[in-house]
């Protein structure tokens, strides 16, 4: 490990290598989560320096298009215009795209990430699918009674709907049980980004259209 104290300079470039080293890791997949990712390419440096999960994030975006080029641009396309043949079918539940598919940062085997805010009825969400002839292949329970060891009043309930597009993608939708934000604010907040730290809007089915008519390649990914 580097002992030595490092100057401002100095730091921002140790701090650039190490968020570029895990960004390399977690695309070739040799980890899958930013901690993991960060650790170990602190101690294949020989650091002792940990980047923001941002400046991670920002590096693996850079690596993406650097390796991929067009054809991740084409696959960014193809992943929005399969998210909107589902959204269209739940429309009037209020779908919003969020995600790696949203922001524009998606690496090879990123799926599409869709919450559902116009209902807590998740029943309500297959049924729909199901009609459209959207193929459900698997639903997922999550519920959290306690969070930094202290029991939450109203327990956090979700529930993951694993769906193939029509065009053969694979898409998570998530719909909001139950949840404390819920019960305060009387609808679902999809709270802030734990990569960038900015609040999650994701698009809606019109919003989702236009960016496909209009920048299809666009990203959401917020600067500084």
């Amino acid at each position: 490990m580097i002992q030595k104290r490092l100057n401002r300079r100095e730091l921002e470039w140790v701090r650039k290598r190490v968020a570029r080293e895990a960004a390399r890791l977690l695309y070739e997949g040799a980890v899958d989560e930013y901690i993991d990712a960060k650790k170990l390419a602190a101690r294949r440096l020989g650091v002792d320096v940990m980047p923001s999960n941002r400046e991670v994030a920002i590096e693996l975006d850079r690596v993406g298009d650097e390796l991929e080029g067009e054809e991740k641009l084409q696959r960014l396309k193809r992943l929005r215009e399969e998210a909107l043949k589902v959204m269209e079918v739940i429309e009037d539940l209020e779908p919003r795209l969020i995600g790696s598919v949203w922001r524009g940062n998606i690496k090879r085997e990123s799926d599409i990430d869709i919450a559902v805010l116009g209902t807590t009825d998740p029943e309500e969400v297959i049924e729909r699918l199901k009609e459209a002839g959207i193929e459900v292949l698997d639903v997922e329970e999550v519920v959290i009674t306690e969070r930094g060891g202290k029991p939450l009043d109203i327990p956090e309930h979700y529930v993951n709907i694993k769906v193939r597009t029509p065009g053969g993608e694979k898409a998570e939708i998530g719909v909001t049980v139950s949840s404390p934000e819920l019960e305060r604010k009387g609808r679902v907040d999809l709270g802030r980004c734990d990569f960038f730290g900015d609040k999650i809007t994701g698009l809606s089915v019109e919003e989702l259209r236009r960016l496909l008519r209009e920048d299809p390649y666009r990203k959401f990914i917020p600067r500084g």
